[in-house]
């Protein structure tokens, strides 16, 4: 269970979703919810929610849990609480629920380290990431469940199964992606907590007449085109973002 700021094109983000790949400044979306019964007997978090959803293995519940996916009355809980009468469970990740069916597809990786945990695979410029606004096959999702079919964690069809952070589909670069619920849960957590740090190269139009420096601004969709991202001056609109720069070298005006 479980994605350098850039105003680009971005044909995966929907709305709800911003171009904020590593999370910062994102807010936890609702993925399931349910309130105990008056008559509920104490019982194991983790059973009490294996009981009711489909689908959903135990093992995989521990891991939101672990990972503090799992509230409580608002709260973070961990497996072993005992539910209450009346308790409010929710299930919140960093990213909106979406239904889309996922066809593992036979598309070459690039795979330069694997382990039984993780891999990381190095994407190429103009491979979507995970299906969305047009581009519902042919993605790193599909070539991942693909490649991963024999795991338990991608035989569920999951849109974003592995996936802890992103790119842009016109962005090349290395991503991370989980092979286990374990896996999965503590590097999501990473990145939502900003205790991984990533670095971008890129060629930037337009001449700094500083060597290096920093951009802090709220990143949103553009008011007069969906399709496009936003720097917010003021913190009304958008989400907090924050990208330290430094020219490595200079190409005339690029």
């Amino acid at each position: 269970m479980a994605d350098e700021r850039y105003i680009t094109e971005d044909p995966e983000l929907d709305d709800g979703q911003t171009a904020d790949e590593d999370g910062e400044g994102a807010g936890l979306y609702e993925h399931f919810a349910v309130v105990a019964d008056k008559g509920q007997a104490p019982l194991r978090l983790d059973k009490f929610l294996t009981v009711r959803m489909e689908k959903c293995s135990r093992n995989r519940i521990q891991a939101a849990a672990d990972s503090g996916s799992i509230l409580v009355n608002g709260k973070a809980a961990k497996s072993s609480y005992k539910v209450k009468p009346l308790d409010r469970i929710q299930i919140v990740l960093p990213y909106p629920r979406r239904e889309v069916e996922i066809i593992p597809e036979d598309i070459p990786l690039e795979i330069p380290y694997e382990d039984d945990d993780l891999l990381i695979v190095n994407k190429p410029a103009g491979l979507v990431v995970h299906p969305g606004h047009g581009n519902y096959s042919g993605t790193l999702v599909n070539a991942l469940t693909y490649h991963l079919r024999n795991l338990p964690l991608f035989q569920e069809g999951d849109m974003r199964a592995g996936l802890v952070h992103r790119i842009d589909k016109n962005t090349s670069g290395l991503l991370v992606v989980a092979k286990n619920e374990q896996s999965h849960a503590r590097l999501a957590k990473q990145f939502f907590d900003h205790t991984i740090g990533r670095r971008y190269v890129a060629l930037v139009w337009g001449n700094f007449e500083e060597d290096e420096g920093t951009i802090t601004g709220n990143i949103g969709r553009s008011p007069r085109d969906r399709q496009k991202m936003f720097v917010f001056e003021d913190g009304s609109d958008g989400k907090h973002a924050v990208t330290h720069w430094r020219v490595l070298k200079r190409y005339g005006y690029v």
